[in-house]
């Protein structure tokens, strides 16, 4: 089963103008692309769409992997976290006892599907947030590899949240070419966004999802 939609999404901006804080603090209710209309089918999670098409995903820590490399830095003052309700092989960091976090969980895939397809459903689990207001979106790949990004706010336990989200569907070196599923989350209170900046966007510059170099011929 594959379990790629987390209860957790993220913070912060990536996108090369600098996010407008203030715009996702609203707490007024916002229309998303999720918004069923009558007659239509509702949305499907990325992680639903596999499991409809038989693929099953194994969870695999990103420092086992052989032949993928998934990272991101520890900015001075995170640490790991470790939470018993986090899917096994999740890497999680975090500034303090609480938020904001930053997370990684890599799942291998067994089974034919349509990536492209699937990486169309990479928004819903965020926009299926209680009162999620969308700030930033795309569908380029990322490091050549297929992926969705979202980011936005959305509340949680009383709390507006700040949220960051990228999947990704990269495929392993040859001559295996195995896909993984990788979900990258960053996740922050929204009205501490800007003060959290600085180590936020520098976790977000600095993951990195790529395939080894093979060694050089003896």
């Amino acid at each position: 089963m594959v379990a790629a939609a987390l209860a957790v999404f993220a913070a912060s901006g990536c996108a090369q103008e600098p996010p407008d804080y203030q715009s996702i603090l609203s707490t007024s209710p916002a229309t998303t692309t999720t918004t069923t209309e009558p007659g239509s089918e509702p949305p499907v999670p990325i992680a639903t769409y596999l499991e409809q098409k038989g693929v099953v995903g194994e969870p695999i820590p990103a420092d086992k992997l052989t032949d993928l490399t998934v990272t991101y830095p520890t900015p001075p003052g995170w640490k790991p976290f470790v939470n018993s309700n986090l899917s096994p092989g999740t890497r999680m960091i975090a500034k303090g006892t609480t938020y904001p976090t930053a997370m990684v969980i890599v799942f291998k895939l067994n089974g034919d599907f349509d990536v492209d397809e699937a990486i169309g459903h990479g928004y819903v689990d965020a926009e299926m947030s209680e009162n999620f207001k969308r700030l930033n979106a795309s569908m380029d790949n990322f490091r050549g590899f297929p992926s969705a990004m979202i980011e936005g706010s959305y509340d949680l336990n009383g709390a507006r949240m700040h949220s960051y989200n990228r999947i990704v569907i990269a495929t392993g070196a040859p001559p295996a070419n195995q896909r993984y599923l990788i979900q990258f989350t960053v996740t922050g209170y929204a009205d501490k966004a800007a003060e959290e900046a600085p180590d936020i966007e520098a976790i977000i510059r600095g993951f990195n999802v790529a395939v080894p170099k093979a060694p050089p011929p003896r």
